[in-house]
């Protein structure tokens, strides 16, 4: 296969920088982006052109684009139940910085874009969520989402540009911010757990999710970069065999760190999904997507990551923009 030109966005976060360095390793040109704000340095891939650039910064994506043959944006904060507090920040950096990336790839006349959009489409319906459902999202960030799949939708509609929507689901592994008070459910809980603290769940833990490893959910998106029958399709990617509730997470977590706490229940945070599960039927037919590892070995791997990089102290980078009765203590009086 000939090398291409791909342009990465989020790559100092968890699926970009993974993308990238697969990409990077077959022999592929890749240009990444990042502002830093949910990423680390050691993420980025060494033998990649990196640029520290806020994907809203049109004109210089612009010039980062020249010449590239897939784009796949990874870029978002992915902060759904911070959404409902910091609306503005949030659907700045998921629907402004897409269709920046989407103008400036459409612009280039690139072949295809691959657009890493969330369950969060999906809302409270009825699970197994299904790629041919409407969405109805239910909170600020999974509107932002939805938005900019529609104008990906249509911009490339219109231009004759390839399009490709991957949906993945809670992905977990090595590489992902655990140090991130509003995200990651599952890397909060190891990253306190580790510093002797009991796991904070909201509600009553019975809320249910699907967990996708990250070598799990790579094997689908690659074959994206150029799959022909993956044009115009939305995929879902994740596990549908192993539906778990955020108590049994917690428990796992227990008895992975040897941390006897109980869990520590708060409120529930308004807008949050109860039940969010997936299809993985099209993954299957277009993919041939399996689940190889199981959600214990990707927690363990994700526990192992995170003792061999240390514990941190929880960053609070994005500042609540509505403070009220509703806002979680947690937050608030940043608490984790």
């Amino acid at each position: 296969m000939k090398p291409k030109k791909i342009l990465i966005t989020g790559v100092a976060g968890f699926l970009g920088s993974h993308l990238a360095e697969k990409f990077s390793d077959m022999g592929h040109k890749v240009i990444g982006l990042d502002n830093m704000l949910g990423g680390y340095e050691d993420n980025v891939p060494k033998n990649i052109e990196f640029h520290n650039l806020d994907c809203c910064n049109l004109n210089e994506v612009k010039k980062l684009m020249k010449e590239v043959n897939v784009v796949y944006h990874c870029a978002a904060t992915a902060h759904e139940g911070l959404s409902v507090f910091s609306p503005y920040e949030i659907t700045k950096n998921n629907y402004l910085a897409s269709i920046s990336i989407f103008t400036a790839a459409v612009n280039e006349k690139v072949d295809r874009i691959v657009f890493c959009s969330s369950m969060a489409r999906y809302g409270d319906q009825k699970t197994p969520f299904t790629e041919d459902m409407k969405p109805k999202p239910v909170d600020p960030y999974a509107i932002s989402k939805v938005a900019a799949e529609e104008v990906l939708i249509n911009l490339c509609n219109l231009n004759g540009i390839e399009w490709v929507i991957a949906v993945p689901h809670n992905i977990i592994g090595p590489r992902q911010k655990y140090d991130d008070p509003f995200r990651n459910v599952i890397s909060i809980m190891l990253n306190r757990m580790l510093q002797g603290k009991a796991p904070i769940i909201y509600g009553d833990g019975n809320q249910q999710r699907c967990f996708s490893y990250i070598d799990d959910c790579l094997n689908c998106m690659i074959p994206m970069l150029d799959q022909k029958d993956l044009n115009k399709q939305i995929i879902n990617i994740g596990p549908d065999e192993e539906f778990v509730t955020i108590n049994k997470v917690a428990e796992i977590c227990t008895n992975l760190t040897g941390v006897n706490l109980k869990p520590i229940y708060k409120k529930d945070r308004p807008r949050e999904v109860k039940h969010a599960l997936c299809s993985s039927d099209k993954a299957r037919k277009f993919l041939n997507y399996k689940t190889s590892t199981s959600l214990d070995e990707g927690i363990n791997k994700t526990f192992q990551y995170i003792k061999r990089r240390g514990v941190r102290p929880f960053d609070y980078n994005i500042e609540l923009e509505i403070k009220n009765e509703l806002t979680p203590s947690t937050w608030k009086n940043k608490e984790i």
